[in-house]
């Protein structure tokens, strides 16, 4: 069956205003076949894989689903033809069951043609070990039942192409698991799979064969498996590019910015809050917090930014002052900067220009008696889209026209340019390509250099050992102590993220 075809693109090429997105892009994908495509942010990924799921046409070439042309027009037609796609924001309404989410997203032809949705949803959950109860509300789902949620509203199609863009970048590493062995267990079966991923040892672990996209056109292909991460990342940004290492850690007992006992109610009926909270943000040095999505990191990142000012004011301390009741305004005029979890709409106004997003949060530097420095914005835009290599037209581009990665890219170097004192980061690499991941990394390590108090915010467990000079877990709204990065490993951190450390923490708190 590996060797029978199900998809073929020929000389495909689409077009934006300004932009080759693709560029005569011809690939093949056989029958039970695991087949990775991998690219930097803006090679044309995700672009390509919008034309074969119907939401976006091709201006050039054709698509051939078993061996016959066909023009896919919509994501219902795509869908009809046994093609499901998983994308990197799941597409969920947290009110609703498990049962009428899945029947949301399916044409009502199709639901009346099955005996019983019900029966069919908990079959399809049981034959793939995907654990989903038809009954519970989304709202009460981890991020991995989410995701198995959405792949199984595919399977009940009898999905023939499954394809995934990021699926992993927001799962704990049991759940990573757990999701590779349904996706072999698909493959086995004779399903295909098109597997987006800038996680390279995933890469390598779980597909049968790689295609790389460089600018928009394809650059190379390899068998994961006879490769290294390392080579793989070679092909994809070139032989030249610094890919990230790991970094000498720096302690210091300076405290810049602290919480002290702090708890806040949820802030929605979703949360779980936070609860007696104690952080200590150091001079020069990275904390990082792991924790699956969900445990209180909307909620500590709202907090210390300042767009939750519910916490009594002594509960935050910034340079031994009290800011506790202080907005987010008047934190960033303290020194403090902020990359928030959202990038676009909450990091940018995506229909701003970048020169008008640099401007949002650099008023005190680049408005005089009312008036905007022309020139200053200016010169400081470009020289943000320059440093940090940003893929856009010019600063003109509206933020919502960058890829996420470039967007991120801009974002980071943004609140990097004005020096800050503390650095508020969350997800710095989020769906960013390991070019640009690397650039990120070595930007913050020489942030933290330069005397900046920095914490990070991460569900990627590897990313904060790279980077990070101390550590704690966040698990529903309890912090638990930071440990020295060097004296504690993956596994025991994996631990406190399902709560291993609340017994001591009660304990303490007695």
């Amino acid at each position: 069956m590996k060797n029978t075809t199900l998809l073929e693109l020929w000389n495909v090429s689409k077009f934006f205003p300004g932009v080759v997105a693709n560029d005569n892009v011809n690939l093949k994908l056989h029958h039970g076949e695991i087949l990775a495509l991998l690219g930097e942010n803006g090679a044309g990924k995700s672009t390509l894989v919008k034309m074969i799921y119907g939401v976006n046409k091709p201006d050039q070439g054709a698509i051939l689903w078993n061996q016959q042309e066909v023009d896919i027009h919509s994501p219902n037609q795509a869908r009809a033809m046994g093609i499901g796609m998983v994308f990197q924001h799941f597409s969920v309404f947290e009110t609703l069951t498990v049962l009428e989410n899945i029947e949301l997203g399916l044409d009502k032809h199709f639901v009346k043609g099955l005996t019983d949705l019900r029966q069919t949803v908990v079959d399809i959950s049981e034959k793939y070990e995907l654990h989903v109860e038809p009954e519970r509300y989304v709202h009460s789902l981890s991020i991995g039942e989410r995701q198995r949620l959405e792949i199984l509203r595919c399977l009940i199609q009898n999905v023939k192409l499954l394809i995934l863009d990021e699926p992993t970048s927001v799962l704990t590493p049991q759940e990573v698991s757990g999701l590779f062995r349904v996706l072999k267990r698909l493959a086995s079966e004779g399903c295909s799979i098109l597997f987006i991923s800038h996680k390279l040892k995933e890469v390598t672990d779980l597909c049968d064969r790689a295609v790389i996209l460089r600018g928009g056109s394809v650059s190379g292909e390899c068998i994961p498996s006879q490769q290294t991460p390392n080579s793989i990342a070679r092909m994809m940004v070139g032989q030249d590019a610094q890919l990230s290492a790991s970094y000498p850690k720096s302690l210091n007992s300076n405290v810049r910015l602290e919480t002290i006992d702090l708890s806040l109610a949820p802030s929605h009926p979703f949360g779980c809050g936070l609860k007696q909270v104690d952080l200590q943000l150091n001079v020069g040095e990275i904390i990082g917090i792991a924790g699956v999505a969900g445990n209180g990191q909307e909620d500590l990142l709202a907090a210390l930014s300042g767009e939750d000012t519910r916490a009594p004011d002594h509960s935050m301390q910034f340079n031994g002052k009290a800011i506790g009741k202080l907005d987010a305004g008047e934190r960033r005029r303290l020194g403090m900067a902020y990359v928030p979890a959202d990038r676009l709409g909450q990091g940018a106004v995506p229909e701003m220009s970048l020169s008008e997003n640099t401007l949002l949060t650099n008023t005190d530097k680049l408005v005089k008696y009312g008036f905007v420095l022309s020139n200053k914005l200016e010169q400081l835009t470009n020289k943000i889209i320059k440093t940090n290599t940003v893929k856009c037209r010019n600063r003109f581009s509206q933020a919502k026209s960058l890829s996420g990665g470039n967007l991120q890219k801009f974002i980071i170097g943004r609140e990097v340019e004005q020096s800050p004192q503390v650095l508020i980061c969350a997800h710095p690499t989020w769906g960013v390509d390991i070019g640009a991941a690397s650039a990120i990394h070595r930007q913050l390590i020489e942030l933290r250099n330069s005397g900046t108090a920095i914490v990070v915010i991460s569900e990627d467990i590897d990313e904060l050992f790279m980077i990070c000079d101390r550590i704690a877990a966040l698990y529903e709204g309890n912090l638990s102590k930071a440990v020295a990065t060097d004296s504690t490993n993956i596994e025991e951190i994996g631990k406190w993220i399902a709560g291993g450390f609340i017994h001591h923490k009660e304990q303490q708190h007695a």
